[in-house]
């Protein structure tokens, strides 16, 4: 089976490395199209040995990306596409279509107001909607998830729950990796520190985390990513006084040279997340793994599941004197380090790419065998209904052009925008 993955960008953010673990799993034969920013990931997945192809597109108003996509499909024998991210699915749908080839998408980060960091308006919504319905199946990696998209009016029968996952080898904790990345980041052997991981933009919400430090007095934070908001927040710390007890490294890969997540995972002693909403809230089951007590706001992946299997996970209100009493009792009691509990196995990457593998079959068994009934191109859809496919792509086409400009400044941008959703 031959699989063209197509994401809207390959910078570090939650649902590019979620694609590249992925794909070291997936039995199939699978390439990487991304649409903007060949970044880091992209650079990882070539050394994982996984073609990667960038389309240059200029913006959200590129129309002439459509054909360019629908041709690279056309020429590479695959038998399916799928799509990450808001722009890709909505260029990449109506190319698979116009290229008759059946396509998944995964909605990796759909909220009630928002969508990868940024305001739902209701154009995207519209232009997502129009482009949906020209896929085969719509994957959502949250029951919360599937429940919006059923609420925005996407057909239940089109709609698969695979969750994210995580591999949890990679972030068991380690005392050595502890000793090595507080040393790199020049935290003292002593000082008690506070995780947090997402990219910086007003959702995530980390002013109030930088509030609440201000009234837990000895504790340190380490902060992962980069985005919009760095400087605000580093101007925050600065008017709180605390500037001393944060440091904010950049972005982080979950592998590679230099700092890694895994690594200030193990250098930490407890996580917060604290974002207004998530689609699933992938770090929160990352530091579960790494053993780390857990205070959050918001993480559908620990409210779908039954309390024990939760761990050391608690659910906190949007209050920075909230957050401030519970970060002084956790340092009050001091470092520990917990079993991984349930959520662990149960977010388990391999799980994740077995129920995507069913969902690719089914797909292309509702479609018959695609050999033999395309002539020379192996894996190509058949064009059973060639005017009516058409039709609905130029239509989707069309809605594209009338409504991009009304969702330039949505969830579209030239860059990644989710980070560990």
């Amino acid at each position: 089976m031959r699989v063209l993955h197509i994401i809207t960008g390959l910078g570090i953010g939650g649902a590019e490395q979620q694609l590249r673990l992925l794909l070291r799993r997936l039995p199939a034969d699978c390439e990487v199209m991304t649409l903007t920013n060949p970044g880091p990931v992209a650079d990882r997945l070539r050394a994982d040995g996984v073609r990667v192809e960038h389309l240059g597109m200029r913006g959200n108003r590129d129309l002439r990306a459509l054909p360019r996509l629908t041709r690279f499909i056309s020429r590479g024998g695959y038998d399916l596409v799928h799509t990450h991210l808001y722009r890709a699915c909505v260029y990449g749908r109506p190319a698979a279509r116009l290229a008759r080839v059946p396509s998944v998408a995964t909605e990796h980060s759909l909220g009630e107001h928002q969508m990868e960091g940024r305001p739902l308006s209701r154009g995207n919504r519209a232009l997502y909607l129009a482009s949906e319905r020209l896929g085969q199946a719509t994957v959502a990696v949250s029951e919360t998830v599937a429940r919006r998209l059923g609420d925005w009016g996407v057909p239940g029968q089109r709609i698969h729950v695979v969750p994210n996952g995580i591999d949890s080898a990679a972030f068991r904790f380690d005392p050595l990796r502890r000793e090595r990345t507080r040393s790199a980041l020049g935290i003292a052997p002593g000082a008690y520190v506070v995780g947090a991981v997402g990219r910086l933009v007003p959702g995530k919400r980390f002013d109030l985390l930088l509030r609440a430090l201000a009234e837990a007095p000895g504790v340190h934070l380490i902060l992962v990513g980069d985005g919009p908001e760095r400087a605000a927040l580093e101007h925050l710390a600065a008017s709180l006084g605390i500037r001393e007890r944060v440091q904010l490294t950049g972005e982080c890969g979950i592998d590679g040279p230099g700092v890694t997540v895994p690594g200030v995972l193990a250098a930490v002693d407890v996580f917060v997340s604290t974002s207004r909403e998530e689609a699933f809230g992938l770090a929160v089951v990352e530091a579960l793994a790494a053993g780390l007590p857990v205070l959050h706001t918001a993480c559908p992946a620990l409210e779908d599941l039954p309390a024990e299997a939760t761990g050391g996970a608690r659910l906190v209100g949007a209050e920075p004197a909230e957050l401030a009493a519970r970060l002084r009792e956790l340092h009050s009691a001091g470092p520990r380090r917990l079993p991984p509990p349930g959520a662990v196995t149960t977010y388990d990457i391999g799980g994740s790419a077995e129920r995507l593998m069913g969902i690719y079959e089914s797909v292309l068994g509702q479609h018959g065998s695609a050999r033999g009934r395309h002539g020379s191109v192996p894996g190509r859809a058949a064009p059973t209904n060639s005017a009516h496919s058409t039709a609905s792509a130029t239509s989707a086409t069309s809605a594209i052009s009338a409504t991009s400009a009304t969702s330039t400044t949505s969830t579209t941008s030239t860059t990644s925008t989710t980070s560990r959703s």
